[in-house]
């Protein structure tokens, strides 16, 4: 129990106030204490009060497990804090702020927040953000897309055919400190955008030399987006699973991109007997304006990967379709 703050804060807060109620992670403590014969039930639900004759015994106990809780205690109220687990974790974020003096102008959001709280994945509470004022936070995801024959890719004093980035590294990879510095997207404009859910057919789907493929890994849409804005009134393509994650991926992009086109052909229901995945569907989804076969898979349970047809021959006339509106 001593090598708990939650718990060795309980033991302080009863000492200090004389008063202890029984919260959720402090849960070991409060029985422990309850139990002890130093403290007694209040007429407060869930509360405990220390004998006062029995104080002195419980302050030695914290001496001997604890010798710094009257430190601790004394910077609480200094500050102005309560003397409980919440008034601690503020003053330690305080202390962190204090030590992490001048930070950059921008930072991760991992970085930023193990500059100012326990670890990189803490949340940002209003205090913390406080602390980093005057910080922008990224969270610094990556687009990767294989670009169109005539696309340009342009920074403050650089300007660079996508053609041969792809050409040495096998495609672009622009990331979002990139994007938010500066770098468009300019020269010849794709014929149409298709957005690719999967790592595989990204790489593996066949289309005209005119069309830009964009990777759209799930739900990570934050840093397509400004890839995507600059291209109004290019066709917008979507090739993903049917499955309730591929339909709601589809849901997520038409809320910014309304006029989103999704690439379900027809002859991909042959792959039903051998291919499908027995799964099933949510029972809220709403089906109603879905494509026919994924009306048919959501009544059948059953889930396709868009693996089964990225190599089948009839796939890049398809996306022509797609891309016509038929």
């Amino acid at each position: 129990m001593w090598g708990s703050d939650e718990h060795r804060l309980a033991v302080v807060e009863l000492v200090h106030s004389g008063r202890l109620r029984r919260r959720e992670g402090q849960l070991e403590a409060w029985r422990w204490l309850s139990e002890l014969p130093w403290t007694t039930s209040t007429r407060r639900r869930d509360e405990i009060a220390l004998i006062d004759s029995r104080r002195a015994e419980l302050e030695g106990v914290l001496d001997r497990r604890w010798p710094e809780w009257r430190d601790v205690r004394a910077r609480l109220l200094d500050a102005g804090l309560p003397i409980t687990h919440e008034g601690w974790k503020k003053l330690q974020d305080q202390d962190r702020a204090d030590r992490s003096g001048s930070l950059p102008s921008r930072l991760n959001s991992k970085t930023a927040a193990a500059q100012v709280g326990p670890h990189s994945k803490a949340r940002l509470t209003a205090a913390r953000r406080s602390a980093l004022a005057g910080v922008e936070l990224t969270r610094d995801g990556i687009v990767r897309l294989r670009p169109n024959t005539g696309l340009v890719l342009e920074a403050p004093g650089v300007r660079i055919d996508a053609s041969l980035i792809a050409a040495v590294a096998g495609e672009v990879v622009l990331n979002e400190r990139a994007l938010d510095d500066g770098t468009r997207l300019t020269g010849v404009r794709p014929a149409a955008t298709l957005l690719v859910e999967n790592l595989g057919p990204y790489m593996d789907v066949a289309v005209p030399d005119d069309w830009m493929v964009v990777h759209v890994p799930g739900w990570n849409t934050v840093t397509v987006k400004p890839v995507l804005d600059q291209l109004d009134g290019t066709p917008i393509l979507h090739f993903g699973d049917l499955d309730p994650d591929g339909v709601g991926i589809v849901n997520h992009l038409r809320a910014s991109y309304p006029g989103l086109r999704w690439v379900v052909p027809d002859f991909w229901k042959e792959c039903v007997p051998e291919r499908a995945q027995k799964e099933a569907w949510p029972a809220n989804l709403d089906s109603r304006n879905l494509p026919e076969l994924v009306r048919e898979l959501v009544d059948a349970g059953l889930w396709l990967e868009q693996e089964t047809i990225i190599l089948d021959p009839r796939l890049p006339a398809a996306l022509v379709l797609a891309q016509r509106g038929a």
